[in-house]
């Protein structure tokens, strides 16, 4: 497992409150493989692949490579989304990932993604999302 750069939040290893619609995790990678981080269709391999092997279902893909180089996508999941942002120049990578599932899915994305992108260094930040939802909602 890589280094991380922040202990990750105690929340991302309890089960979400109850009144939560969902966890938003901000992934941060460093020390990714230069070369994976400009390759559009192994980095959506990554990413469909991780999700489903998760249990998500994926329900679409949209990706782009930039000229000169990086990549930024989403993959629409049935339990939310997984967006990715490369800078191979820097050997960075910046993923969200969303579900309104099961919290084992989140944690499983997350150490698939990091593994995927060969991140050497990693940073996340977990936010529950929808969780002051007036009474009548």
């Amino acid at each position: 497992m890589p280094e991380l750069i922040e202990p990750l939040p105690e929340t991302i290893t309890q089960n979400p409150p109850s009144n939560v619609l969902g966890q938003h995790l901000l992934l941060e990678l460093y020390e990714c493989d230069r070369e994976f981080l400009d390759r559009k269709d192994s980095i959506e391999e990554a990413l469909v692949t991780s999700a489903r092997e998760a249990g998500a279902t994926v329900v679409d893909t949209v990706l782009h490579r930039f000229n000169p180089h990086g990549v930024s996508g989403v993959v629409v999941i049935a339990e939310s989304h997984l967006t990715v942002h490369t800078w191979p120049e820097h050997g960075y990578a910046a993923l969200d990932v969303f579900t309104c599932g099961d919290k084992e899915i989140l944690d499983d994305i997350q150490e698939r993604l990091v593994r995927a992108f060969s991140a050497k260094r990693c940073s996340s930040k977990l936010i529950n999302r929808g969780i002051n939802l007036p009474p009548s909602m």
